[in-house]
């Protein structure tokens, strides 16, 4: 059986860790597949073609999968709780198509659920610099089909995580197609796919179309409320890698201001200014409980804890903060400047954590000497989409050079990657809705870049709420993670919302802020905030309100 539309495999556990392979099969997953239904019920034959304007379907390849038994985690399956398939039995189908004068190749995954289809489907979005069909994808479109959906997502023309391996062509220019296909053209048409195949086996259209995405799958979310506004009912767009051409340069800020000042921090005393603000701004929401519930009220001075003396874990020994731990720090939360001083993006919120992998300010020490250590997601965007030159490096440009790559990178693809056009109202008028959650110590996407657009939208549409929330999590890192706040009923408060016309006024999250701890409390629509009401049991989400 054909399962290529299943094309990354992933450390397990840990939802940031990709590692690549060549079209590892469903089995390589830990699912376990015998074969099921008759064949007849589940064939390329049984198939008609998708129309999809401009393209042409090259091939349509079937196969039944049967007995899937497997426990999805929420960070495989973002927006929603965990989900436990049994038994499960689907038809796993991959449409090969490619555009009309255009050399390029795209697959969309569909899974068809074999007994029990809730006539609705779910698009599942990517990650990284992958469109979808990576093991994330792969686990959520399993968990999406255990829940009734028809499941599609599709590889946006690639399937490598590395935009050096798709981004170029042999001449060293941008490959212009196989970019726009990756950053808008692909989702409408898996859309189309999706539909069009739904009809074939089941005899009608799904009632209800929904998506699902966080980080790029946030992004692609908001490129079809902004594009393709009729594809879908409803849309979960959350940590979206909207401004990305922004944020992509500007995340790289605290390792610029790393490399001049050419002193590397060891992470103990990055670490120990970071939980210093998180103690200090605890208080400001009025509740001492470990979290902070409005970034926004926390002030701290970093230049403050200069000279303090700290046990640091990574030397086994005793240090003292530095004066340029404090402004590696302060930077990091101020946000890139240009060389005149202004403003060019976002910061990320104080408490947020800054060492580690994918981290704004990471570096690595070894025999006492530390250095930077950047992300993908930083050096290629500058070498591929900016420089186009494999060779180029960050870690030696100065200042000028750093604003004329952020203008650069902004001039050059804020239409196919910005996705920030703020106009949603033949979304509105198509009757869709939208739910975004961003976490607030999000470490990959500033927080207040979505908060911009979110105020950008409504600045154009005094309507937004009656069809577009956004919710800030606090505490909460990239997409999942760190000590709560994840809202795991927004899939189905959106659902609620597009289904029943019930629009989320909060959304029950859990925080663990402490060791054998765990809060009750609400996530609030913004410009709300959760509130203590001033009396009442912290742990508990009755003593809060949205205000």
């Amino acid at each position: 059986m054909n399962n290529s539309t299943i094309c990354l495999s992933m450390t397990p556990h840990n939802p940031n860790t990709q590692i690549l392979s060549s079209k590892p099969s469903l089995q390589s997953f830990g699912f376990h597949i015998m074969t099921g239904l008759s064949p007849s019920l589940c064939s390329a034959q049984a198939f008609s073609y998708p129309h999809i304007p401009g393209a042409e379907v090259l091939s349509i390849q079937a196969s039944q999968v049967s007995n899937v038994s497997e426990y999805i985690p929420e960070w495989y399956y973002y927006n929603h709780g965990s989900v436990t398939a049994k038994n499960l039995n689907f038809c796993n189908v991959t449409v090969t198509y490619k555009h009309n004068a255009k050399n390029d190749t795209i697959n969309v995954g569909v899974l068809l659920p074999s007994n029990s289809w809730n006539e609705r489907l779910q698009g599942i979005g990517g990650n990284g610099y992958t469109a979808g069909l990576s093991s994330i994808t792969a686990y959520g479109m399993i968990a999406a089909a255990t829940e009734g959906y028809v499941a599609i997502s599709t590889d946006g023309g690639h399937t490598s995580d590395d935009p050096a391996d798709w981004g170029l062509l042999e001449n060293g220019m941008p490959d212009y197609d196989a970019i726009y296909n990756f950053g808008i053209a692909s989702l409408g048409d898996a859309a189309i796919i999706g539909k069009s195949l739904a009809e074939s086996v089941y005899g009608s259209k799904p009632k209800y179309s929904y998506w699902t995405g966080c980080s790029q799958g946030g992004r692609q979310g908001l490129a079809l409320a902004q594009q393709y506004p009729e594809a879908y009912d409803g849309i979960v767009a959350s940590a979206p890698a909207i401004h990305w051409p922004q944020l992509s340069i500007g995340g790289y800020w605290a390792q610029f201001i790393m490399n001049q000042l050419n002193e590397y921090p060891h992470p103990c005393e990055i670490e120990a200014v970071t939980d210093a603000a998180l103690s200090t701004c605890d208080s400001a929401d009025g509740v001492v409980d470990g979290i902070i519930s409005d970034p926004d009220s926390c002030v701290f001075d970093p230049f403050a804890l200069v000279g303090t003396q700290i046990n640091c874990s990574d030397t086994g020994s005793q240090l003292r903060i530095s004066a340029a731990t404090a402004k590696v720090i302060n930077a990091t939360w101020t946000g890139a400047q240009n060389s005149q001083g202004n403003f060019l993006w976002h910061g990320f919120n104080p408490g947020t954590k800054l060492t580690g992998e994918n981290t704004p300010a990471n570096t690595k020490c070894a025999n006492g000497t530390c250095t930077a250590v950047s992300s993908q997601l930083y050096d290629r965007w500058a070498q591929v989409f900016v420089e186009h030159n494999l060779n180029f490096t960050l870690s030696n440009i100065t200042h000028q050079k750093y604003d004329h790559i952020f203008r650069k990178s902004v001039q050059q693809w804020n239409s196919v990657f910005g996705t920030n056009n703020p106009d949603l109202s033949k979304f509105r008028d198509a009757g869709g809705k939208m739910l975004t959650y961003h976490g607030l110590m999000d470490e990959v996407i500033p927080p207040n870049g979505t908060r911009s657009y979110y105020e950008a939208v409504a600045g154009g549409d005094s309507s937004v709420h009656e069809y577009y929330k956004l919710f800030e999590a606090p505490m909460m890192g990239h997409c999942f993670g760190t000590k709560g706040g994840y809202p795991s009923t927004m899939f189905d408060s959106l659902v609620a919302w597009v289904e029943s016309g019930n629009a989320p006024t909060s959304l029950p999250v859990k925080y663990s802020p402490e060791n054998g701890k765990t809060y009750d409390r609400i996530l609030c629509p913004y410009p709300q905030r959760a509130k203590y009401k001033g009396t009442g049991d912290i742990m508990s989400a009755d003593a809060f309100y949205c205000a």
